[in-house]
């Protein structure tokens, strides 16, 4: 089974892929940057603040694109941004909507964990690990289809101890 959410491209080995963009509304707020640079360069001259405000707003944009994680459920191994667990010290794995998820990245997040979190998506994947010679308990990682990455990584996990 094949769990490849819109963000990438699918290969044979992947059971899950998915690549965390930003939403539309972050690239709409981003593009305050425009009238922002233009209040500073228009009264230097006008094509330069023009260009400043296009040039700037790319810029912002291309960060972000850049900057977007991949998570990934490869056989024997999560991906997770350029994080890397193998799936045979997975000890469980919890999806968290709402108001649960708001409290697994805030009230209820152990110091200890690794986070791999984005403010514009809402659901969270939380993966214990079973590593005693790790300190982090686990990850947190934002997914738009937790369903379908606590699937994948379960099908992993059992795949890993069947072999």
């Amino acid at each position: 089974m094949t769990q490849n959410p819109p963000g990438g491209p699918s290969t044979l080995s992947t059971l899950y892929r998915e690549r965390i963009w930003p939403s539309p509304w972050v690239f709409v707020s981003t593009a305050l940057v425009i009238p922002a640079s233009l209040l500073v360069f228009l009264p230097i001259n006008l094509f330069a603040g023009v260009i400043v405000a296009i040039v700037l707003y790319g810029a912002v944009v291309l960060v972000l694109v850049a900057t977007s994680p991949i998570i990934e459920v490869l056989p024997g191994e999560l991906v997770a941004g350029r994080a890397r667990v193998p799936v045979d010290l997975i000890a469980g794995v919890t999806a968290f909507r709402g108001e649960e998820a708001t409290l697994q990245r805030g009230r209820l997040l152990d110091a200890r964990a690794w986070l791999l979190i984005r403010g514009w998506v809402a659901p969270v994947v939380k993966i214990d690990l079973a590593d005693a010679s790790d300190p982090t308990p686990y990850w947190i990682v934002s997914t738009r289809t937790p369903d379908a990455l606590t699937a994948a990584l379960t099908s992993a996990i059992d795949s890993a101890r069947a072999a």
